[in-house]
């Protein structure tokens, strides 16, 4: 390419074509002339420029012997042929910047100082000494300063040396060039995509000389070689090797000098005319045009929901990079990744991995790394330009403004009454978390769970989602976190957890409840009711609400005797059996107030639980009429009744039976004193 010519008005550009490999200065030598004279004259030097992608910064004053080489600027040697008036020689090294950047992204340098260049790349940077061998590594020895008195040697003196090193991996005969000879040393079993030109990729190599004296190893550096593909970053050879390479494949490269640093080499560090080997491994493979790459390789019959924006999940996951090296894993913390979805919250190719999961879903999300960590990796564990692969499980889902959801399992054909707020229930439940494990269960107790509802007792979600039940119902309660135990969790409950709850309910009432009452039968002539004080005898079959029997004198052979009122049966029993006629037949419900209350009996009746008596009453007897009854437990006189009329008019009064009751404390010295 033939150079534009510099005039001193047009602020200095010079740019001179690039070949293949080398630099062509057909008209360089007049350029610097013109600038040797702008030196000479005091004005500032401008900035010349080879090619529009290679830019060099203006050389030093003439004065300058020396020039700072990689290493630190305590290390100098003198220019190369220097003589008065030369400026000293410009060193561009390999690689496009630090690690990790793709060989791109360099930043204008101060004149002197050794620079990274990179075909591609339209700024120098600063180099780092441990740099591969691998970009464009370009030494420019400029041409002498035109000063007065002195006249500047010939164009011919003028050396331009570009060298450019590759990273490759082994496999034979691949190459497009006959002599470039490829071995695959090893071919993983899955390959689903291979190099191409134009893509980014990341690998190992070792560099070697035929008599195996080693030159270079990405491996003594502890960091991958990333580049470009096909962008002439690489030499000849290695741009060809690479392509075809699966991730993890092994290859093995001899590439002929004219496909490597030619008959010239590179002083110091590779001899004219060599072959050179490469041993490469591939870990990584990506493009520019590249999206996230989603393989679900699990999904539940059931996907009543799906994750959208603003969604927050808990889910577990493995990260790899693409050669399977594992980085992080949730697992290993057994504990979930809890994150909103799509407000930034995560990296952008995982936001939109995760988008439309359903709950115990599994997939692969791969993500290419200007989707990820980018150039720059996280500092600590994933390297610059890495593609990551992260094998997802999502294991709960919800969103902020979610409310309890309910699903109606089975509900009574006969419900008469459903439950209100106040209201006191017992119920079983099995508590899980959305991906089903179990967290709690009142069945594991062989207890129910009893509480009042609507008045905080239980977690909101609960007090909401037991409102409305019928006795015997079953439903599903689906509480959100910041209706149930929210961020922090609770015992084995973690925090920000979905909660389940499959719920049976037993039996539920109010404190302001009394007995219910049912009459299925009543004889003809149901004129003699029962009241308190009559013997009576009746049978009876005692069960839960939910129908769960507890006792039958049916099933004994005999019935059940007591006398009316004289508290010989629980109270709400004692209510019901009033009023009854022989023969009649009743159902009477009585709550746990009027039975057996929260402690309910050991081993028969539970706390807090409602009764269900089936009553036949089978033999009435009166009682004796309104007045004072007592038992003598002891030996009855054959005068009692005269013994104790003191007045001796027939009737026991008051005062005397409190007379006679104060004789039951001492009832062998009563004896002696009545008999007296």
């Amino acid at each position: 390419m033939e150079p534009n010519p510099v005039s001193p008005g047009m602020g200095g550009d010079q740019r001179v074509g690039l070949g293949s490999t080398r630099f062509s200065l057909p008209t360089l030598g007049q350029s610097l002339v013109w600038r040797s004279q702008c030196l000479a004259r005091g004005h500032a030097l401008p900035r010349p420029k080879l090619g529009p992608h290679l830019e060099f910064p203006a050389p030093l004053p003439a004065a300058a012997r020396t020039f700072p080489r990689p290493g630190g600027a305590g290390r100098s040697r003198p220019a190369l042929g220097a003589r008065p008036g030369w400026a000293p020689p410009l060193e561009l090294w390999p690689g496009g910047g630090r690690q990790g950047r793709g060989g791109g992204g360099c930043s204008p340098g101060r004149a002197g100082r050794p620079f990274h260049v990179c075909k591609r790349s339209r700024t120098p940077r600063p180099t780092r000494a441990a740099q591969a061998p691998h970009c464009v590594r370009a030494t420019l020895l400029a041409a002498p300063m035109a000063f007065r008195g002195w006249r500047p040697p010939p164009p011919p003196l003028l050396l331009l040396l570009l060298w450019v090193t590759g990273q490759a991996a082994p496999v034979a005969g691949l190459g497009s060039d006959a002599e470039l000879q490829i071995e695959r040393r090893f071919v993983p079993d899955e390959c689903p995509r291979t190099v191409r030109s134009g893509d980014f990729v990341r690998y190992h190599y070792v560099g070697t000389f035929p008599d195996g004296q080693k030159f270079d190893s990405s491996y003594d550096r502890d960091s991958t070689f990333n580049v470009f593909v096909g962008k002439g970053q690489l030499i000849t050879g290695m741009d060809q090797a690479l392509v075809g390479m699966c991730v993890n494949e092994r290859r093995f490269v001899k590439i002929p000098p004219k496909l490597a640093y030619g008959s010239e080499g590179v002083s110091g560090v590779i001899p004219p005319n060599s072959v050179l080997h490469f041993d490469v491994l591939l870990m990584d493979i990506w493009n520019s045009e590249d999206q996230v790459q989603i393989h679900t390789y699990f999904k539940p019959p059931s996907c009543p929901r799906t994750i959208q924006v603003s969604d927050f999940v808990r889910y577990h996951y493995n990260g790899t990079f693409l050669d399977g090296t594992l980085f992080d894993s949730s697992h290993n913390r057994m504990k979930t990744y809890d994150t909103y979805v799509g407000i930034g919250w995560l990296i952008p190719g995982m936001d939109k991995g995760l988008l439309g999961m359903c709950v115990g879903e599994k997939r692969i999300i791969t993500i290419p790394p200007f989707l990820a960590y980018g150039e720059d990796g996280d500092g600590k564990d994933i390297p610059g330009q890495a593609s990551l692969v992260f094998d997802v499980a999502l294991l709960d889902l919800h969103n902020p403004k979610d409310s309890i959801s309910i699903e109606n399992k089975v509900v009574p054909e006969n419900c008469e009454r459903i439950s209100q707020s106040g209201d006191f229930l017992r119920y079983h439940y099995n508590g899980t978390l959305l991906d089903g494990t179990l967290f709690d269960s009142s069945y594991s107790r062989n207890r129910t769970f009893d509480t009042y509802i609507g008045q905080g007792y239980v977690i909101p979600g609960m007090d909401e989602g037991l409102l409305g039940v019928c006795i015997g119902e079953k439903r599903r309660i689906v509480v959100p976190p910041h209706l149930g135990y929210g961020e922090e969790g609770r015992g084995n409950i973690p925090g920000s957890a979905v909660l389940v709850f499959d719920i049976h309910v037993i039996d539920f009432h109010n404190p302001s409840d009394s007995i219910s009452i049912t009459s299925h039968y009543k004889p003809p002539d149901c004129s003699v009711l029962s009241k308190k004080g009559d013997y009576l005898k009746y049978h009876y079959n005692a069960s839960l609400l939910d129908g769960t029997l507890l006792d039958s004198t049916w099933n004994l052979g005999k019935t059940y005797n007591i006398v009316l009122g004289s508290g010989q049966v629980v109270l709400g029993m004692d209510m019901g059996l009033r009023e009854m006629c022989v023969g009649e037949k009743r159902t009477v419900i009585i709550p746990p107030h009027l039975g057996y209350g929260e402690a309910g009996v050991d081993g028969e009746v539970p706390g807090s639980a409602v009764l269900v008596f089936d009553i036949e009453l089978l033999e009435l007897v009166a009682g004796l009429p309104e007045g004072y009854m007592f038992i003598w437990n002891g030996e009855v006189s054959p005068n009692l009744f005269e013994e104790i009329d003191k007045d001796g008019n027939g009737e026991v009064l008051l005062e005397e039976m409190l007379q006679e009751k104060s004789c039951w404390k001492k009832h062998i010295k009563c004896r002696r004193r009545v008999q007296k």
